[in-house]
């Protein structure tokens, strides 16, 4: 490679070529990813060929349905045509088995987009090899999810000002973008992106398997999901290729340690771009931090190569942004040690602890009683939790709120209209669950709350619902529900004050529910419910720990003598010796929340004697959590608590 021309918006750090040493960890790194099961087998890589001609066929049948609804001869009907384009990790060839299939169906300047959705989604449902059918048009990219022939599918459409689509169009000319909607610019943008991805990158070989181990890593830390406000696979990729421009006869051994050592030092908000931004045809904003306000407060921005250009990172918040930093700063120290021989490749990839991660969690359960209707509902509010969090962040209370990038997904049979209410506010019977227990590597984080196989790659959203296993068929009815959590760190209190502090979360609550009962995946509250639950670490069910012990990691249950010494200073008021070693933690109290209510929104209260019965260390019980004490934490009624030095009081709903 010459040094007058080169790939990138800079000229390369180093020409030098790997020695055998990088190149022997390259192998090692290989062969490592093959036995996480991230490569596909040759009969689902034909699955997949399959699967992807049928909904070919079916975009021209689509676009054939809606010209005769147009009243056009079924001579120009036929012709009209209709094409699909993959993106995303299968275009870039980085995809695992398991993993879903980003696809954009491109039609003629007649088809609307609301003829489309409505359209192909009355097709898909005649279909029966299509399952977890969920239509979310009012993403920031409208999408169809669903699952044909067990391959997981996110379609989107692009609908371009031209009357046919031919077989050869190609999308790589700014033309095509003329004269088209904002919504259709996004969609096609995803296939333009990707392209331009691969034809920047100096050797494309090398770049798939350093983003493999990427991807494999993010998704291992739960730090994979553009959605809650982490990177996405478009980011991940674009950080990995401008690595690869700057070091491009690097082997992928190489390009991973440089990418941990280039991004821990990178002073953001200086952006990612793999080219500079041109300005093309067409009257779409480009990012400009300079003109734009909005840009300039992105917190990370990763650039498209694309025109026009946009911030593929714009959902980054503070807290996201903080937890990104944190593990690439862990991946720094462990890539180090590789590369001295101290430490293997699976070490970089061992799962990140979430839930025994943080001492409180707010959970944000929805639930429906039809499963085509929660699909609807489970894209939708995955796709506006960033909102809740950024209010929450706003709110000043924590130091810290990290989402988990999954849901938990159940299916319930109710035989009491009780019991259905209490599954609807949030109180989830773990002995009729059949979560999906957390595993490995690929998972759908922009989806549910599947095991994250390494197999697969999916990026999030669609639930997947396990039925519970009853006794014949007993139950009255079946409720779905969803399960979303946010790990929360509280702003330190003021030591000089003995007054109760009062944790205030009723405006951000108020706002994000209206959001969600506003929009057309809610249908109503009667069919549906949404409950958020402020939970101590104790509380969690036994689903989220994936079958695994339950013990803290960072607040220990039964603490040595000088953890317990640093305990007794934060706790205030004078306790006896005897009452603090019962205490592992600060209690909390929950004060003044709303009772379970037709409005679809419920939310606990818990009494003091509930409190300290969760505090105490869990009994033993079959499936190794704790018993009955955590489940009467919170009581769906509005009981006062005396207030006490050093409490929290959390106040959800407009109490006073």
């Amino acid at each position: 490679m010459s040094k007058s021309k080169h790939l990138g918006v800079t000229p390369p750090i180093s020409l030098d070529f790997s020695d055998k040493h990088e190149e022997a960890l390259a192998d090692d790194l290989l062969a490592t990813l093959k036995s996480e099961g991230l490569f596909e087998s040759e009969d689902e890589r034909k699955t997949r060929e399959v699967v992807l001609g049928k909904i070919d066929k079916l975009v021209k049948e689509v676009v054939y349905q809606v010209s005769l609804k147009h009243k056009l001869p079924e001579s120009l009907a036929r012709e009209c045509g209709g094409k699909i384009f993959t993106f995303g990790s299968y275009r870039l060839g980085v995809h695992g088995a398991g993993a879903d299939i980003d696809t954009l169906c491109v039609v003629p300047s007649h088809v609307r987009r609301e003829d489309f959705f409505e359209c192909m989604t009355e097709m898909l449902k005649a279909r029966s090899e299509v399952t977890e059918l969920a239509p979310v048009p009012d993403a920031y990219v409208p999408v169809i999810k669903l699952q044909f022939s067990g391959v997981d599918i996110d379609m989107t459409v692009g609908v371009l000002q031209q009357p046919t689509i031919p077989e050869d169009l190609e999308l790589s000319d700014n033309n095509i973008l003329r004269s088209i909607d904002e919504h259709s610019v996004r969609s096609v943008n995803g296939s333009r992106v990707t392209d331009e991805i691969l034809r920047l990158v100096p050797n494309i070989p090398t770049f798939r398997l350093a983003l493999r181990c990427i991807k494999l890593w993010a998704k291992r830390r739960a730090i994979y999901s553009n959605s809650v406000g982490f990177f996405g696979g478009v980011a991940w990729a674009m950080a990995v290729a401008r690595i690869c421009q700057m070091y491009p006869n690097k082997c992928a051994s190489t390009i991973v340690a440089r990418f941990f050592v280039v991004l821990n030092k990178w002073r953001w908000t200086t952006p990612i771009m793999l080219k500079e931004i041109e300005n093309g045809a067409g009257q779409f904003r480009v990012w400009n931090p300079r003109l734009y306000p909005g840009d300039r407060g992105h917190k990370m921005p990763i650039i498209t190569p694309a025109y026009p250009s946009m911030c593929a990172t714009h959902n980054v918040s503070q807290s996201t942004k903080q937890i990104i930093e944190v593990e690439i700063k862990r991946g720094l120290g462990i890539v180090d040690k590789i590369l001295k021989g101290e430490a293997s490749w699976k070490e970089l990839f061992e799962k990140e602890e979430y839930f025994r991660e943080y001492k409180f969690y707010l959970q944000v359960n929805v639930s429906s009683l039809n499963n085509d209707d929660h699909n609807k509902l489970h894209g939708f509010v995955e796709s506006r939790l960033r909102f809740y969090v950024a209010s929450l962040e706003i709110a000043g209370q924590f130091m810290l709120i990290h989402p988990y990038i999954k849901s938990f997904d159940h299916s319930f049979k109710y035989k009491t209209e009780e019991e259905a209410q209490r599954i609807r506010a949030g109180f989830l019977p773990a002995e009729e669950s059949t979560s999906v227990p957390e595993g490995t590597a690929d998972v759908n984080p922009e989806a549910s709350a599947v095991p994250d196989t390494a197999n697969g790659d999916k990026s999030a959203s669609t639930p997947g619902h396990s039925e519970p296993q009853t006794d014949g068929d007993n139950g009255k009815g079946n409720i779905y529900t969803s399960a979303y959590y946010l790990g929360l760190v509280l702003v330190k209190k003021d030591r000089s004050s003995a007054d109760q502090r009062r944790v205030d979360l009723s405006l951000p609550t108020q706002d994000f529910i209206r959001r969600i009962k506003e929009s057309d995946s809610w249908k109503s509250d009667e069919d549906m419910a949404v409950s958020i639950r402020f939970l101590r670490q104790e509380q969690l069910p036994n689903d989220v720990f994936g079958g695994k012990a339950r013990e803290r990691l960072r607040v220990s249950s039964s603490p040595d003598k000088n953890t317990e010494k640093k305990a007794k200073k934060k706790r205030s008021g004078n306790r006896d010796n005897a009452e603090a070693a019962e205490l592992p933690a600060k209690k909390i109290k929950l004060a003044d929340a709303a009772v379970p209510s037709t409005s679809g929104f419920t939310m606990g209260v818990g009494n003091n004697q509930a409190l300290d019965e969760a505090s105490k260390p869990a009994s033993s019980s079959e499936n190794g959590g704790p018993s009955k004490p955590a489940s009467v934490m919170n009581i769906p009624a509005p009981v006062p608590l005396a207030a006490k030095p050093g409490g929290i009081k959390l106040k959800l709903l407009g109490s006073r």
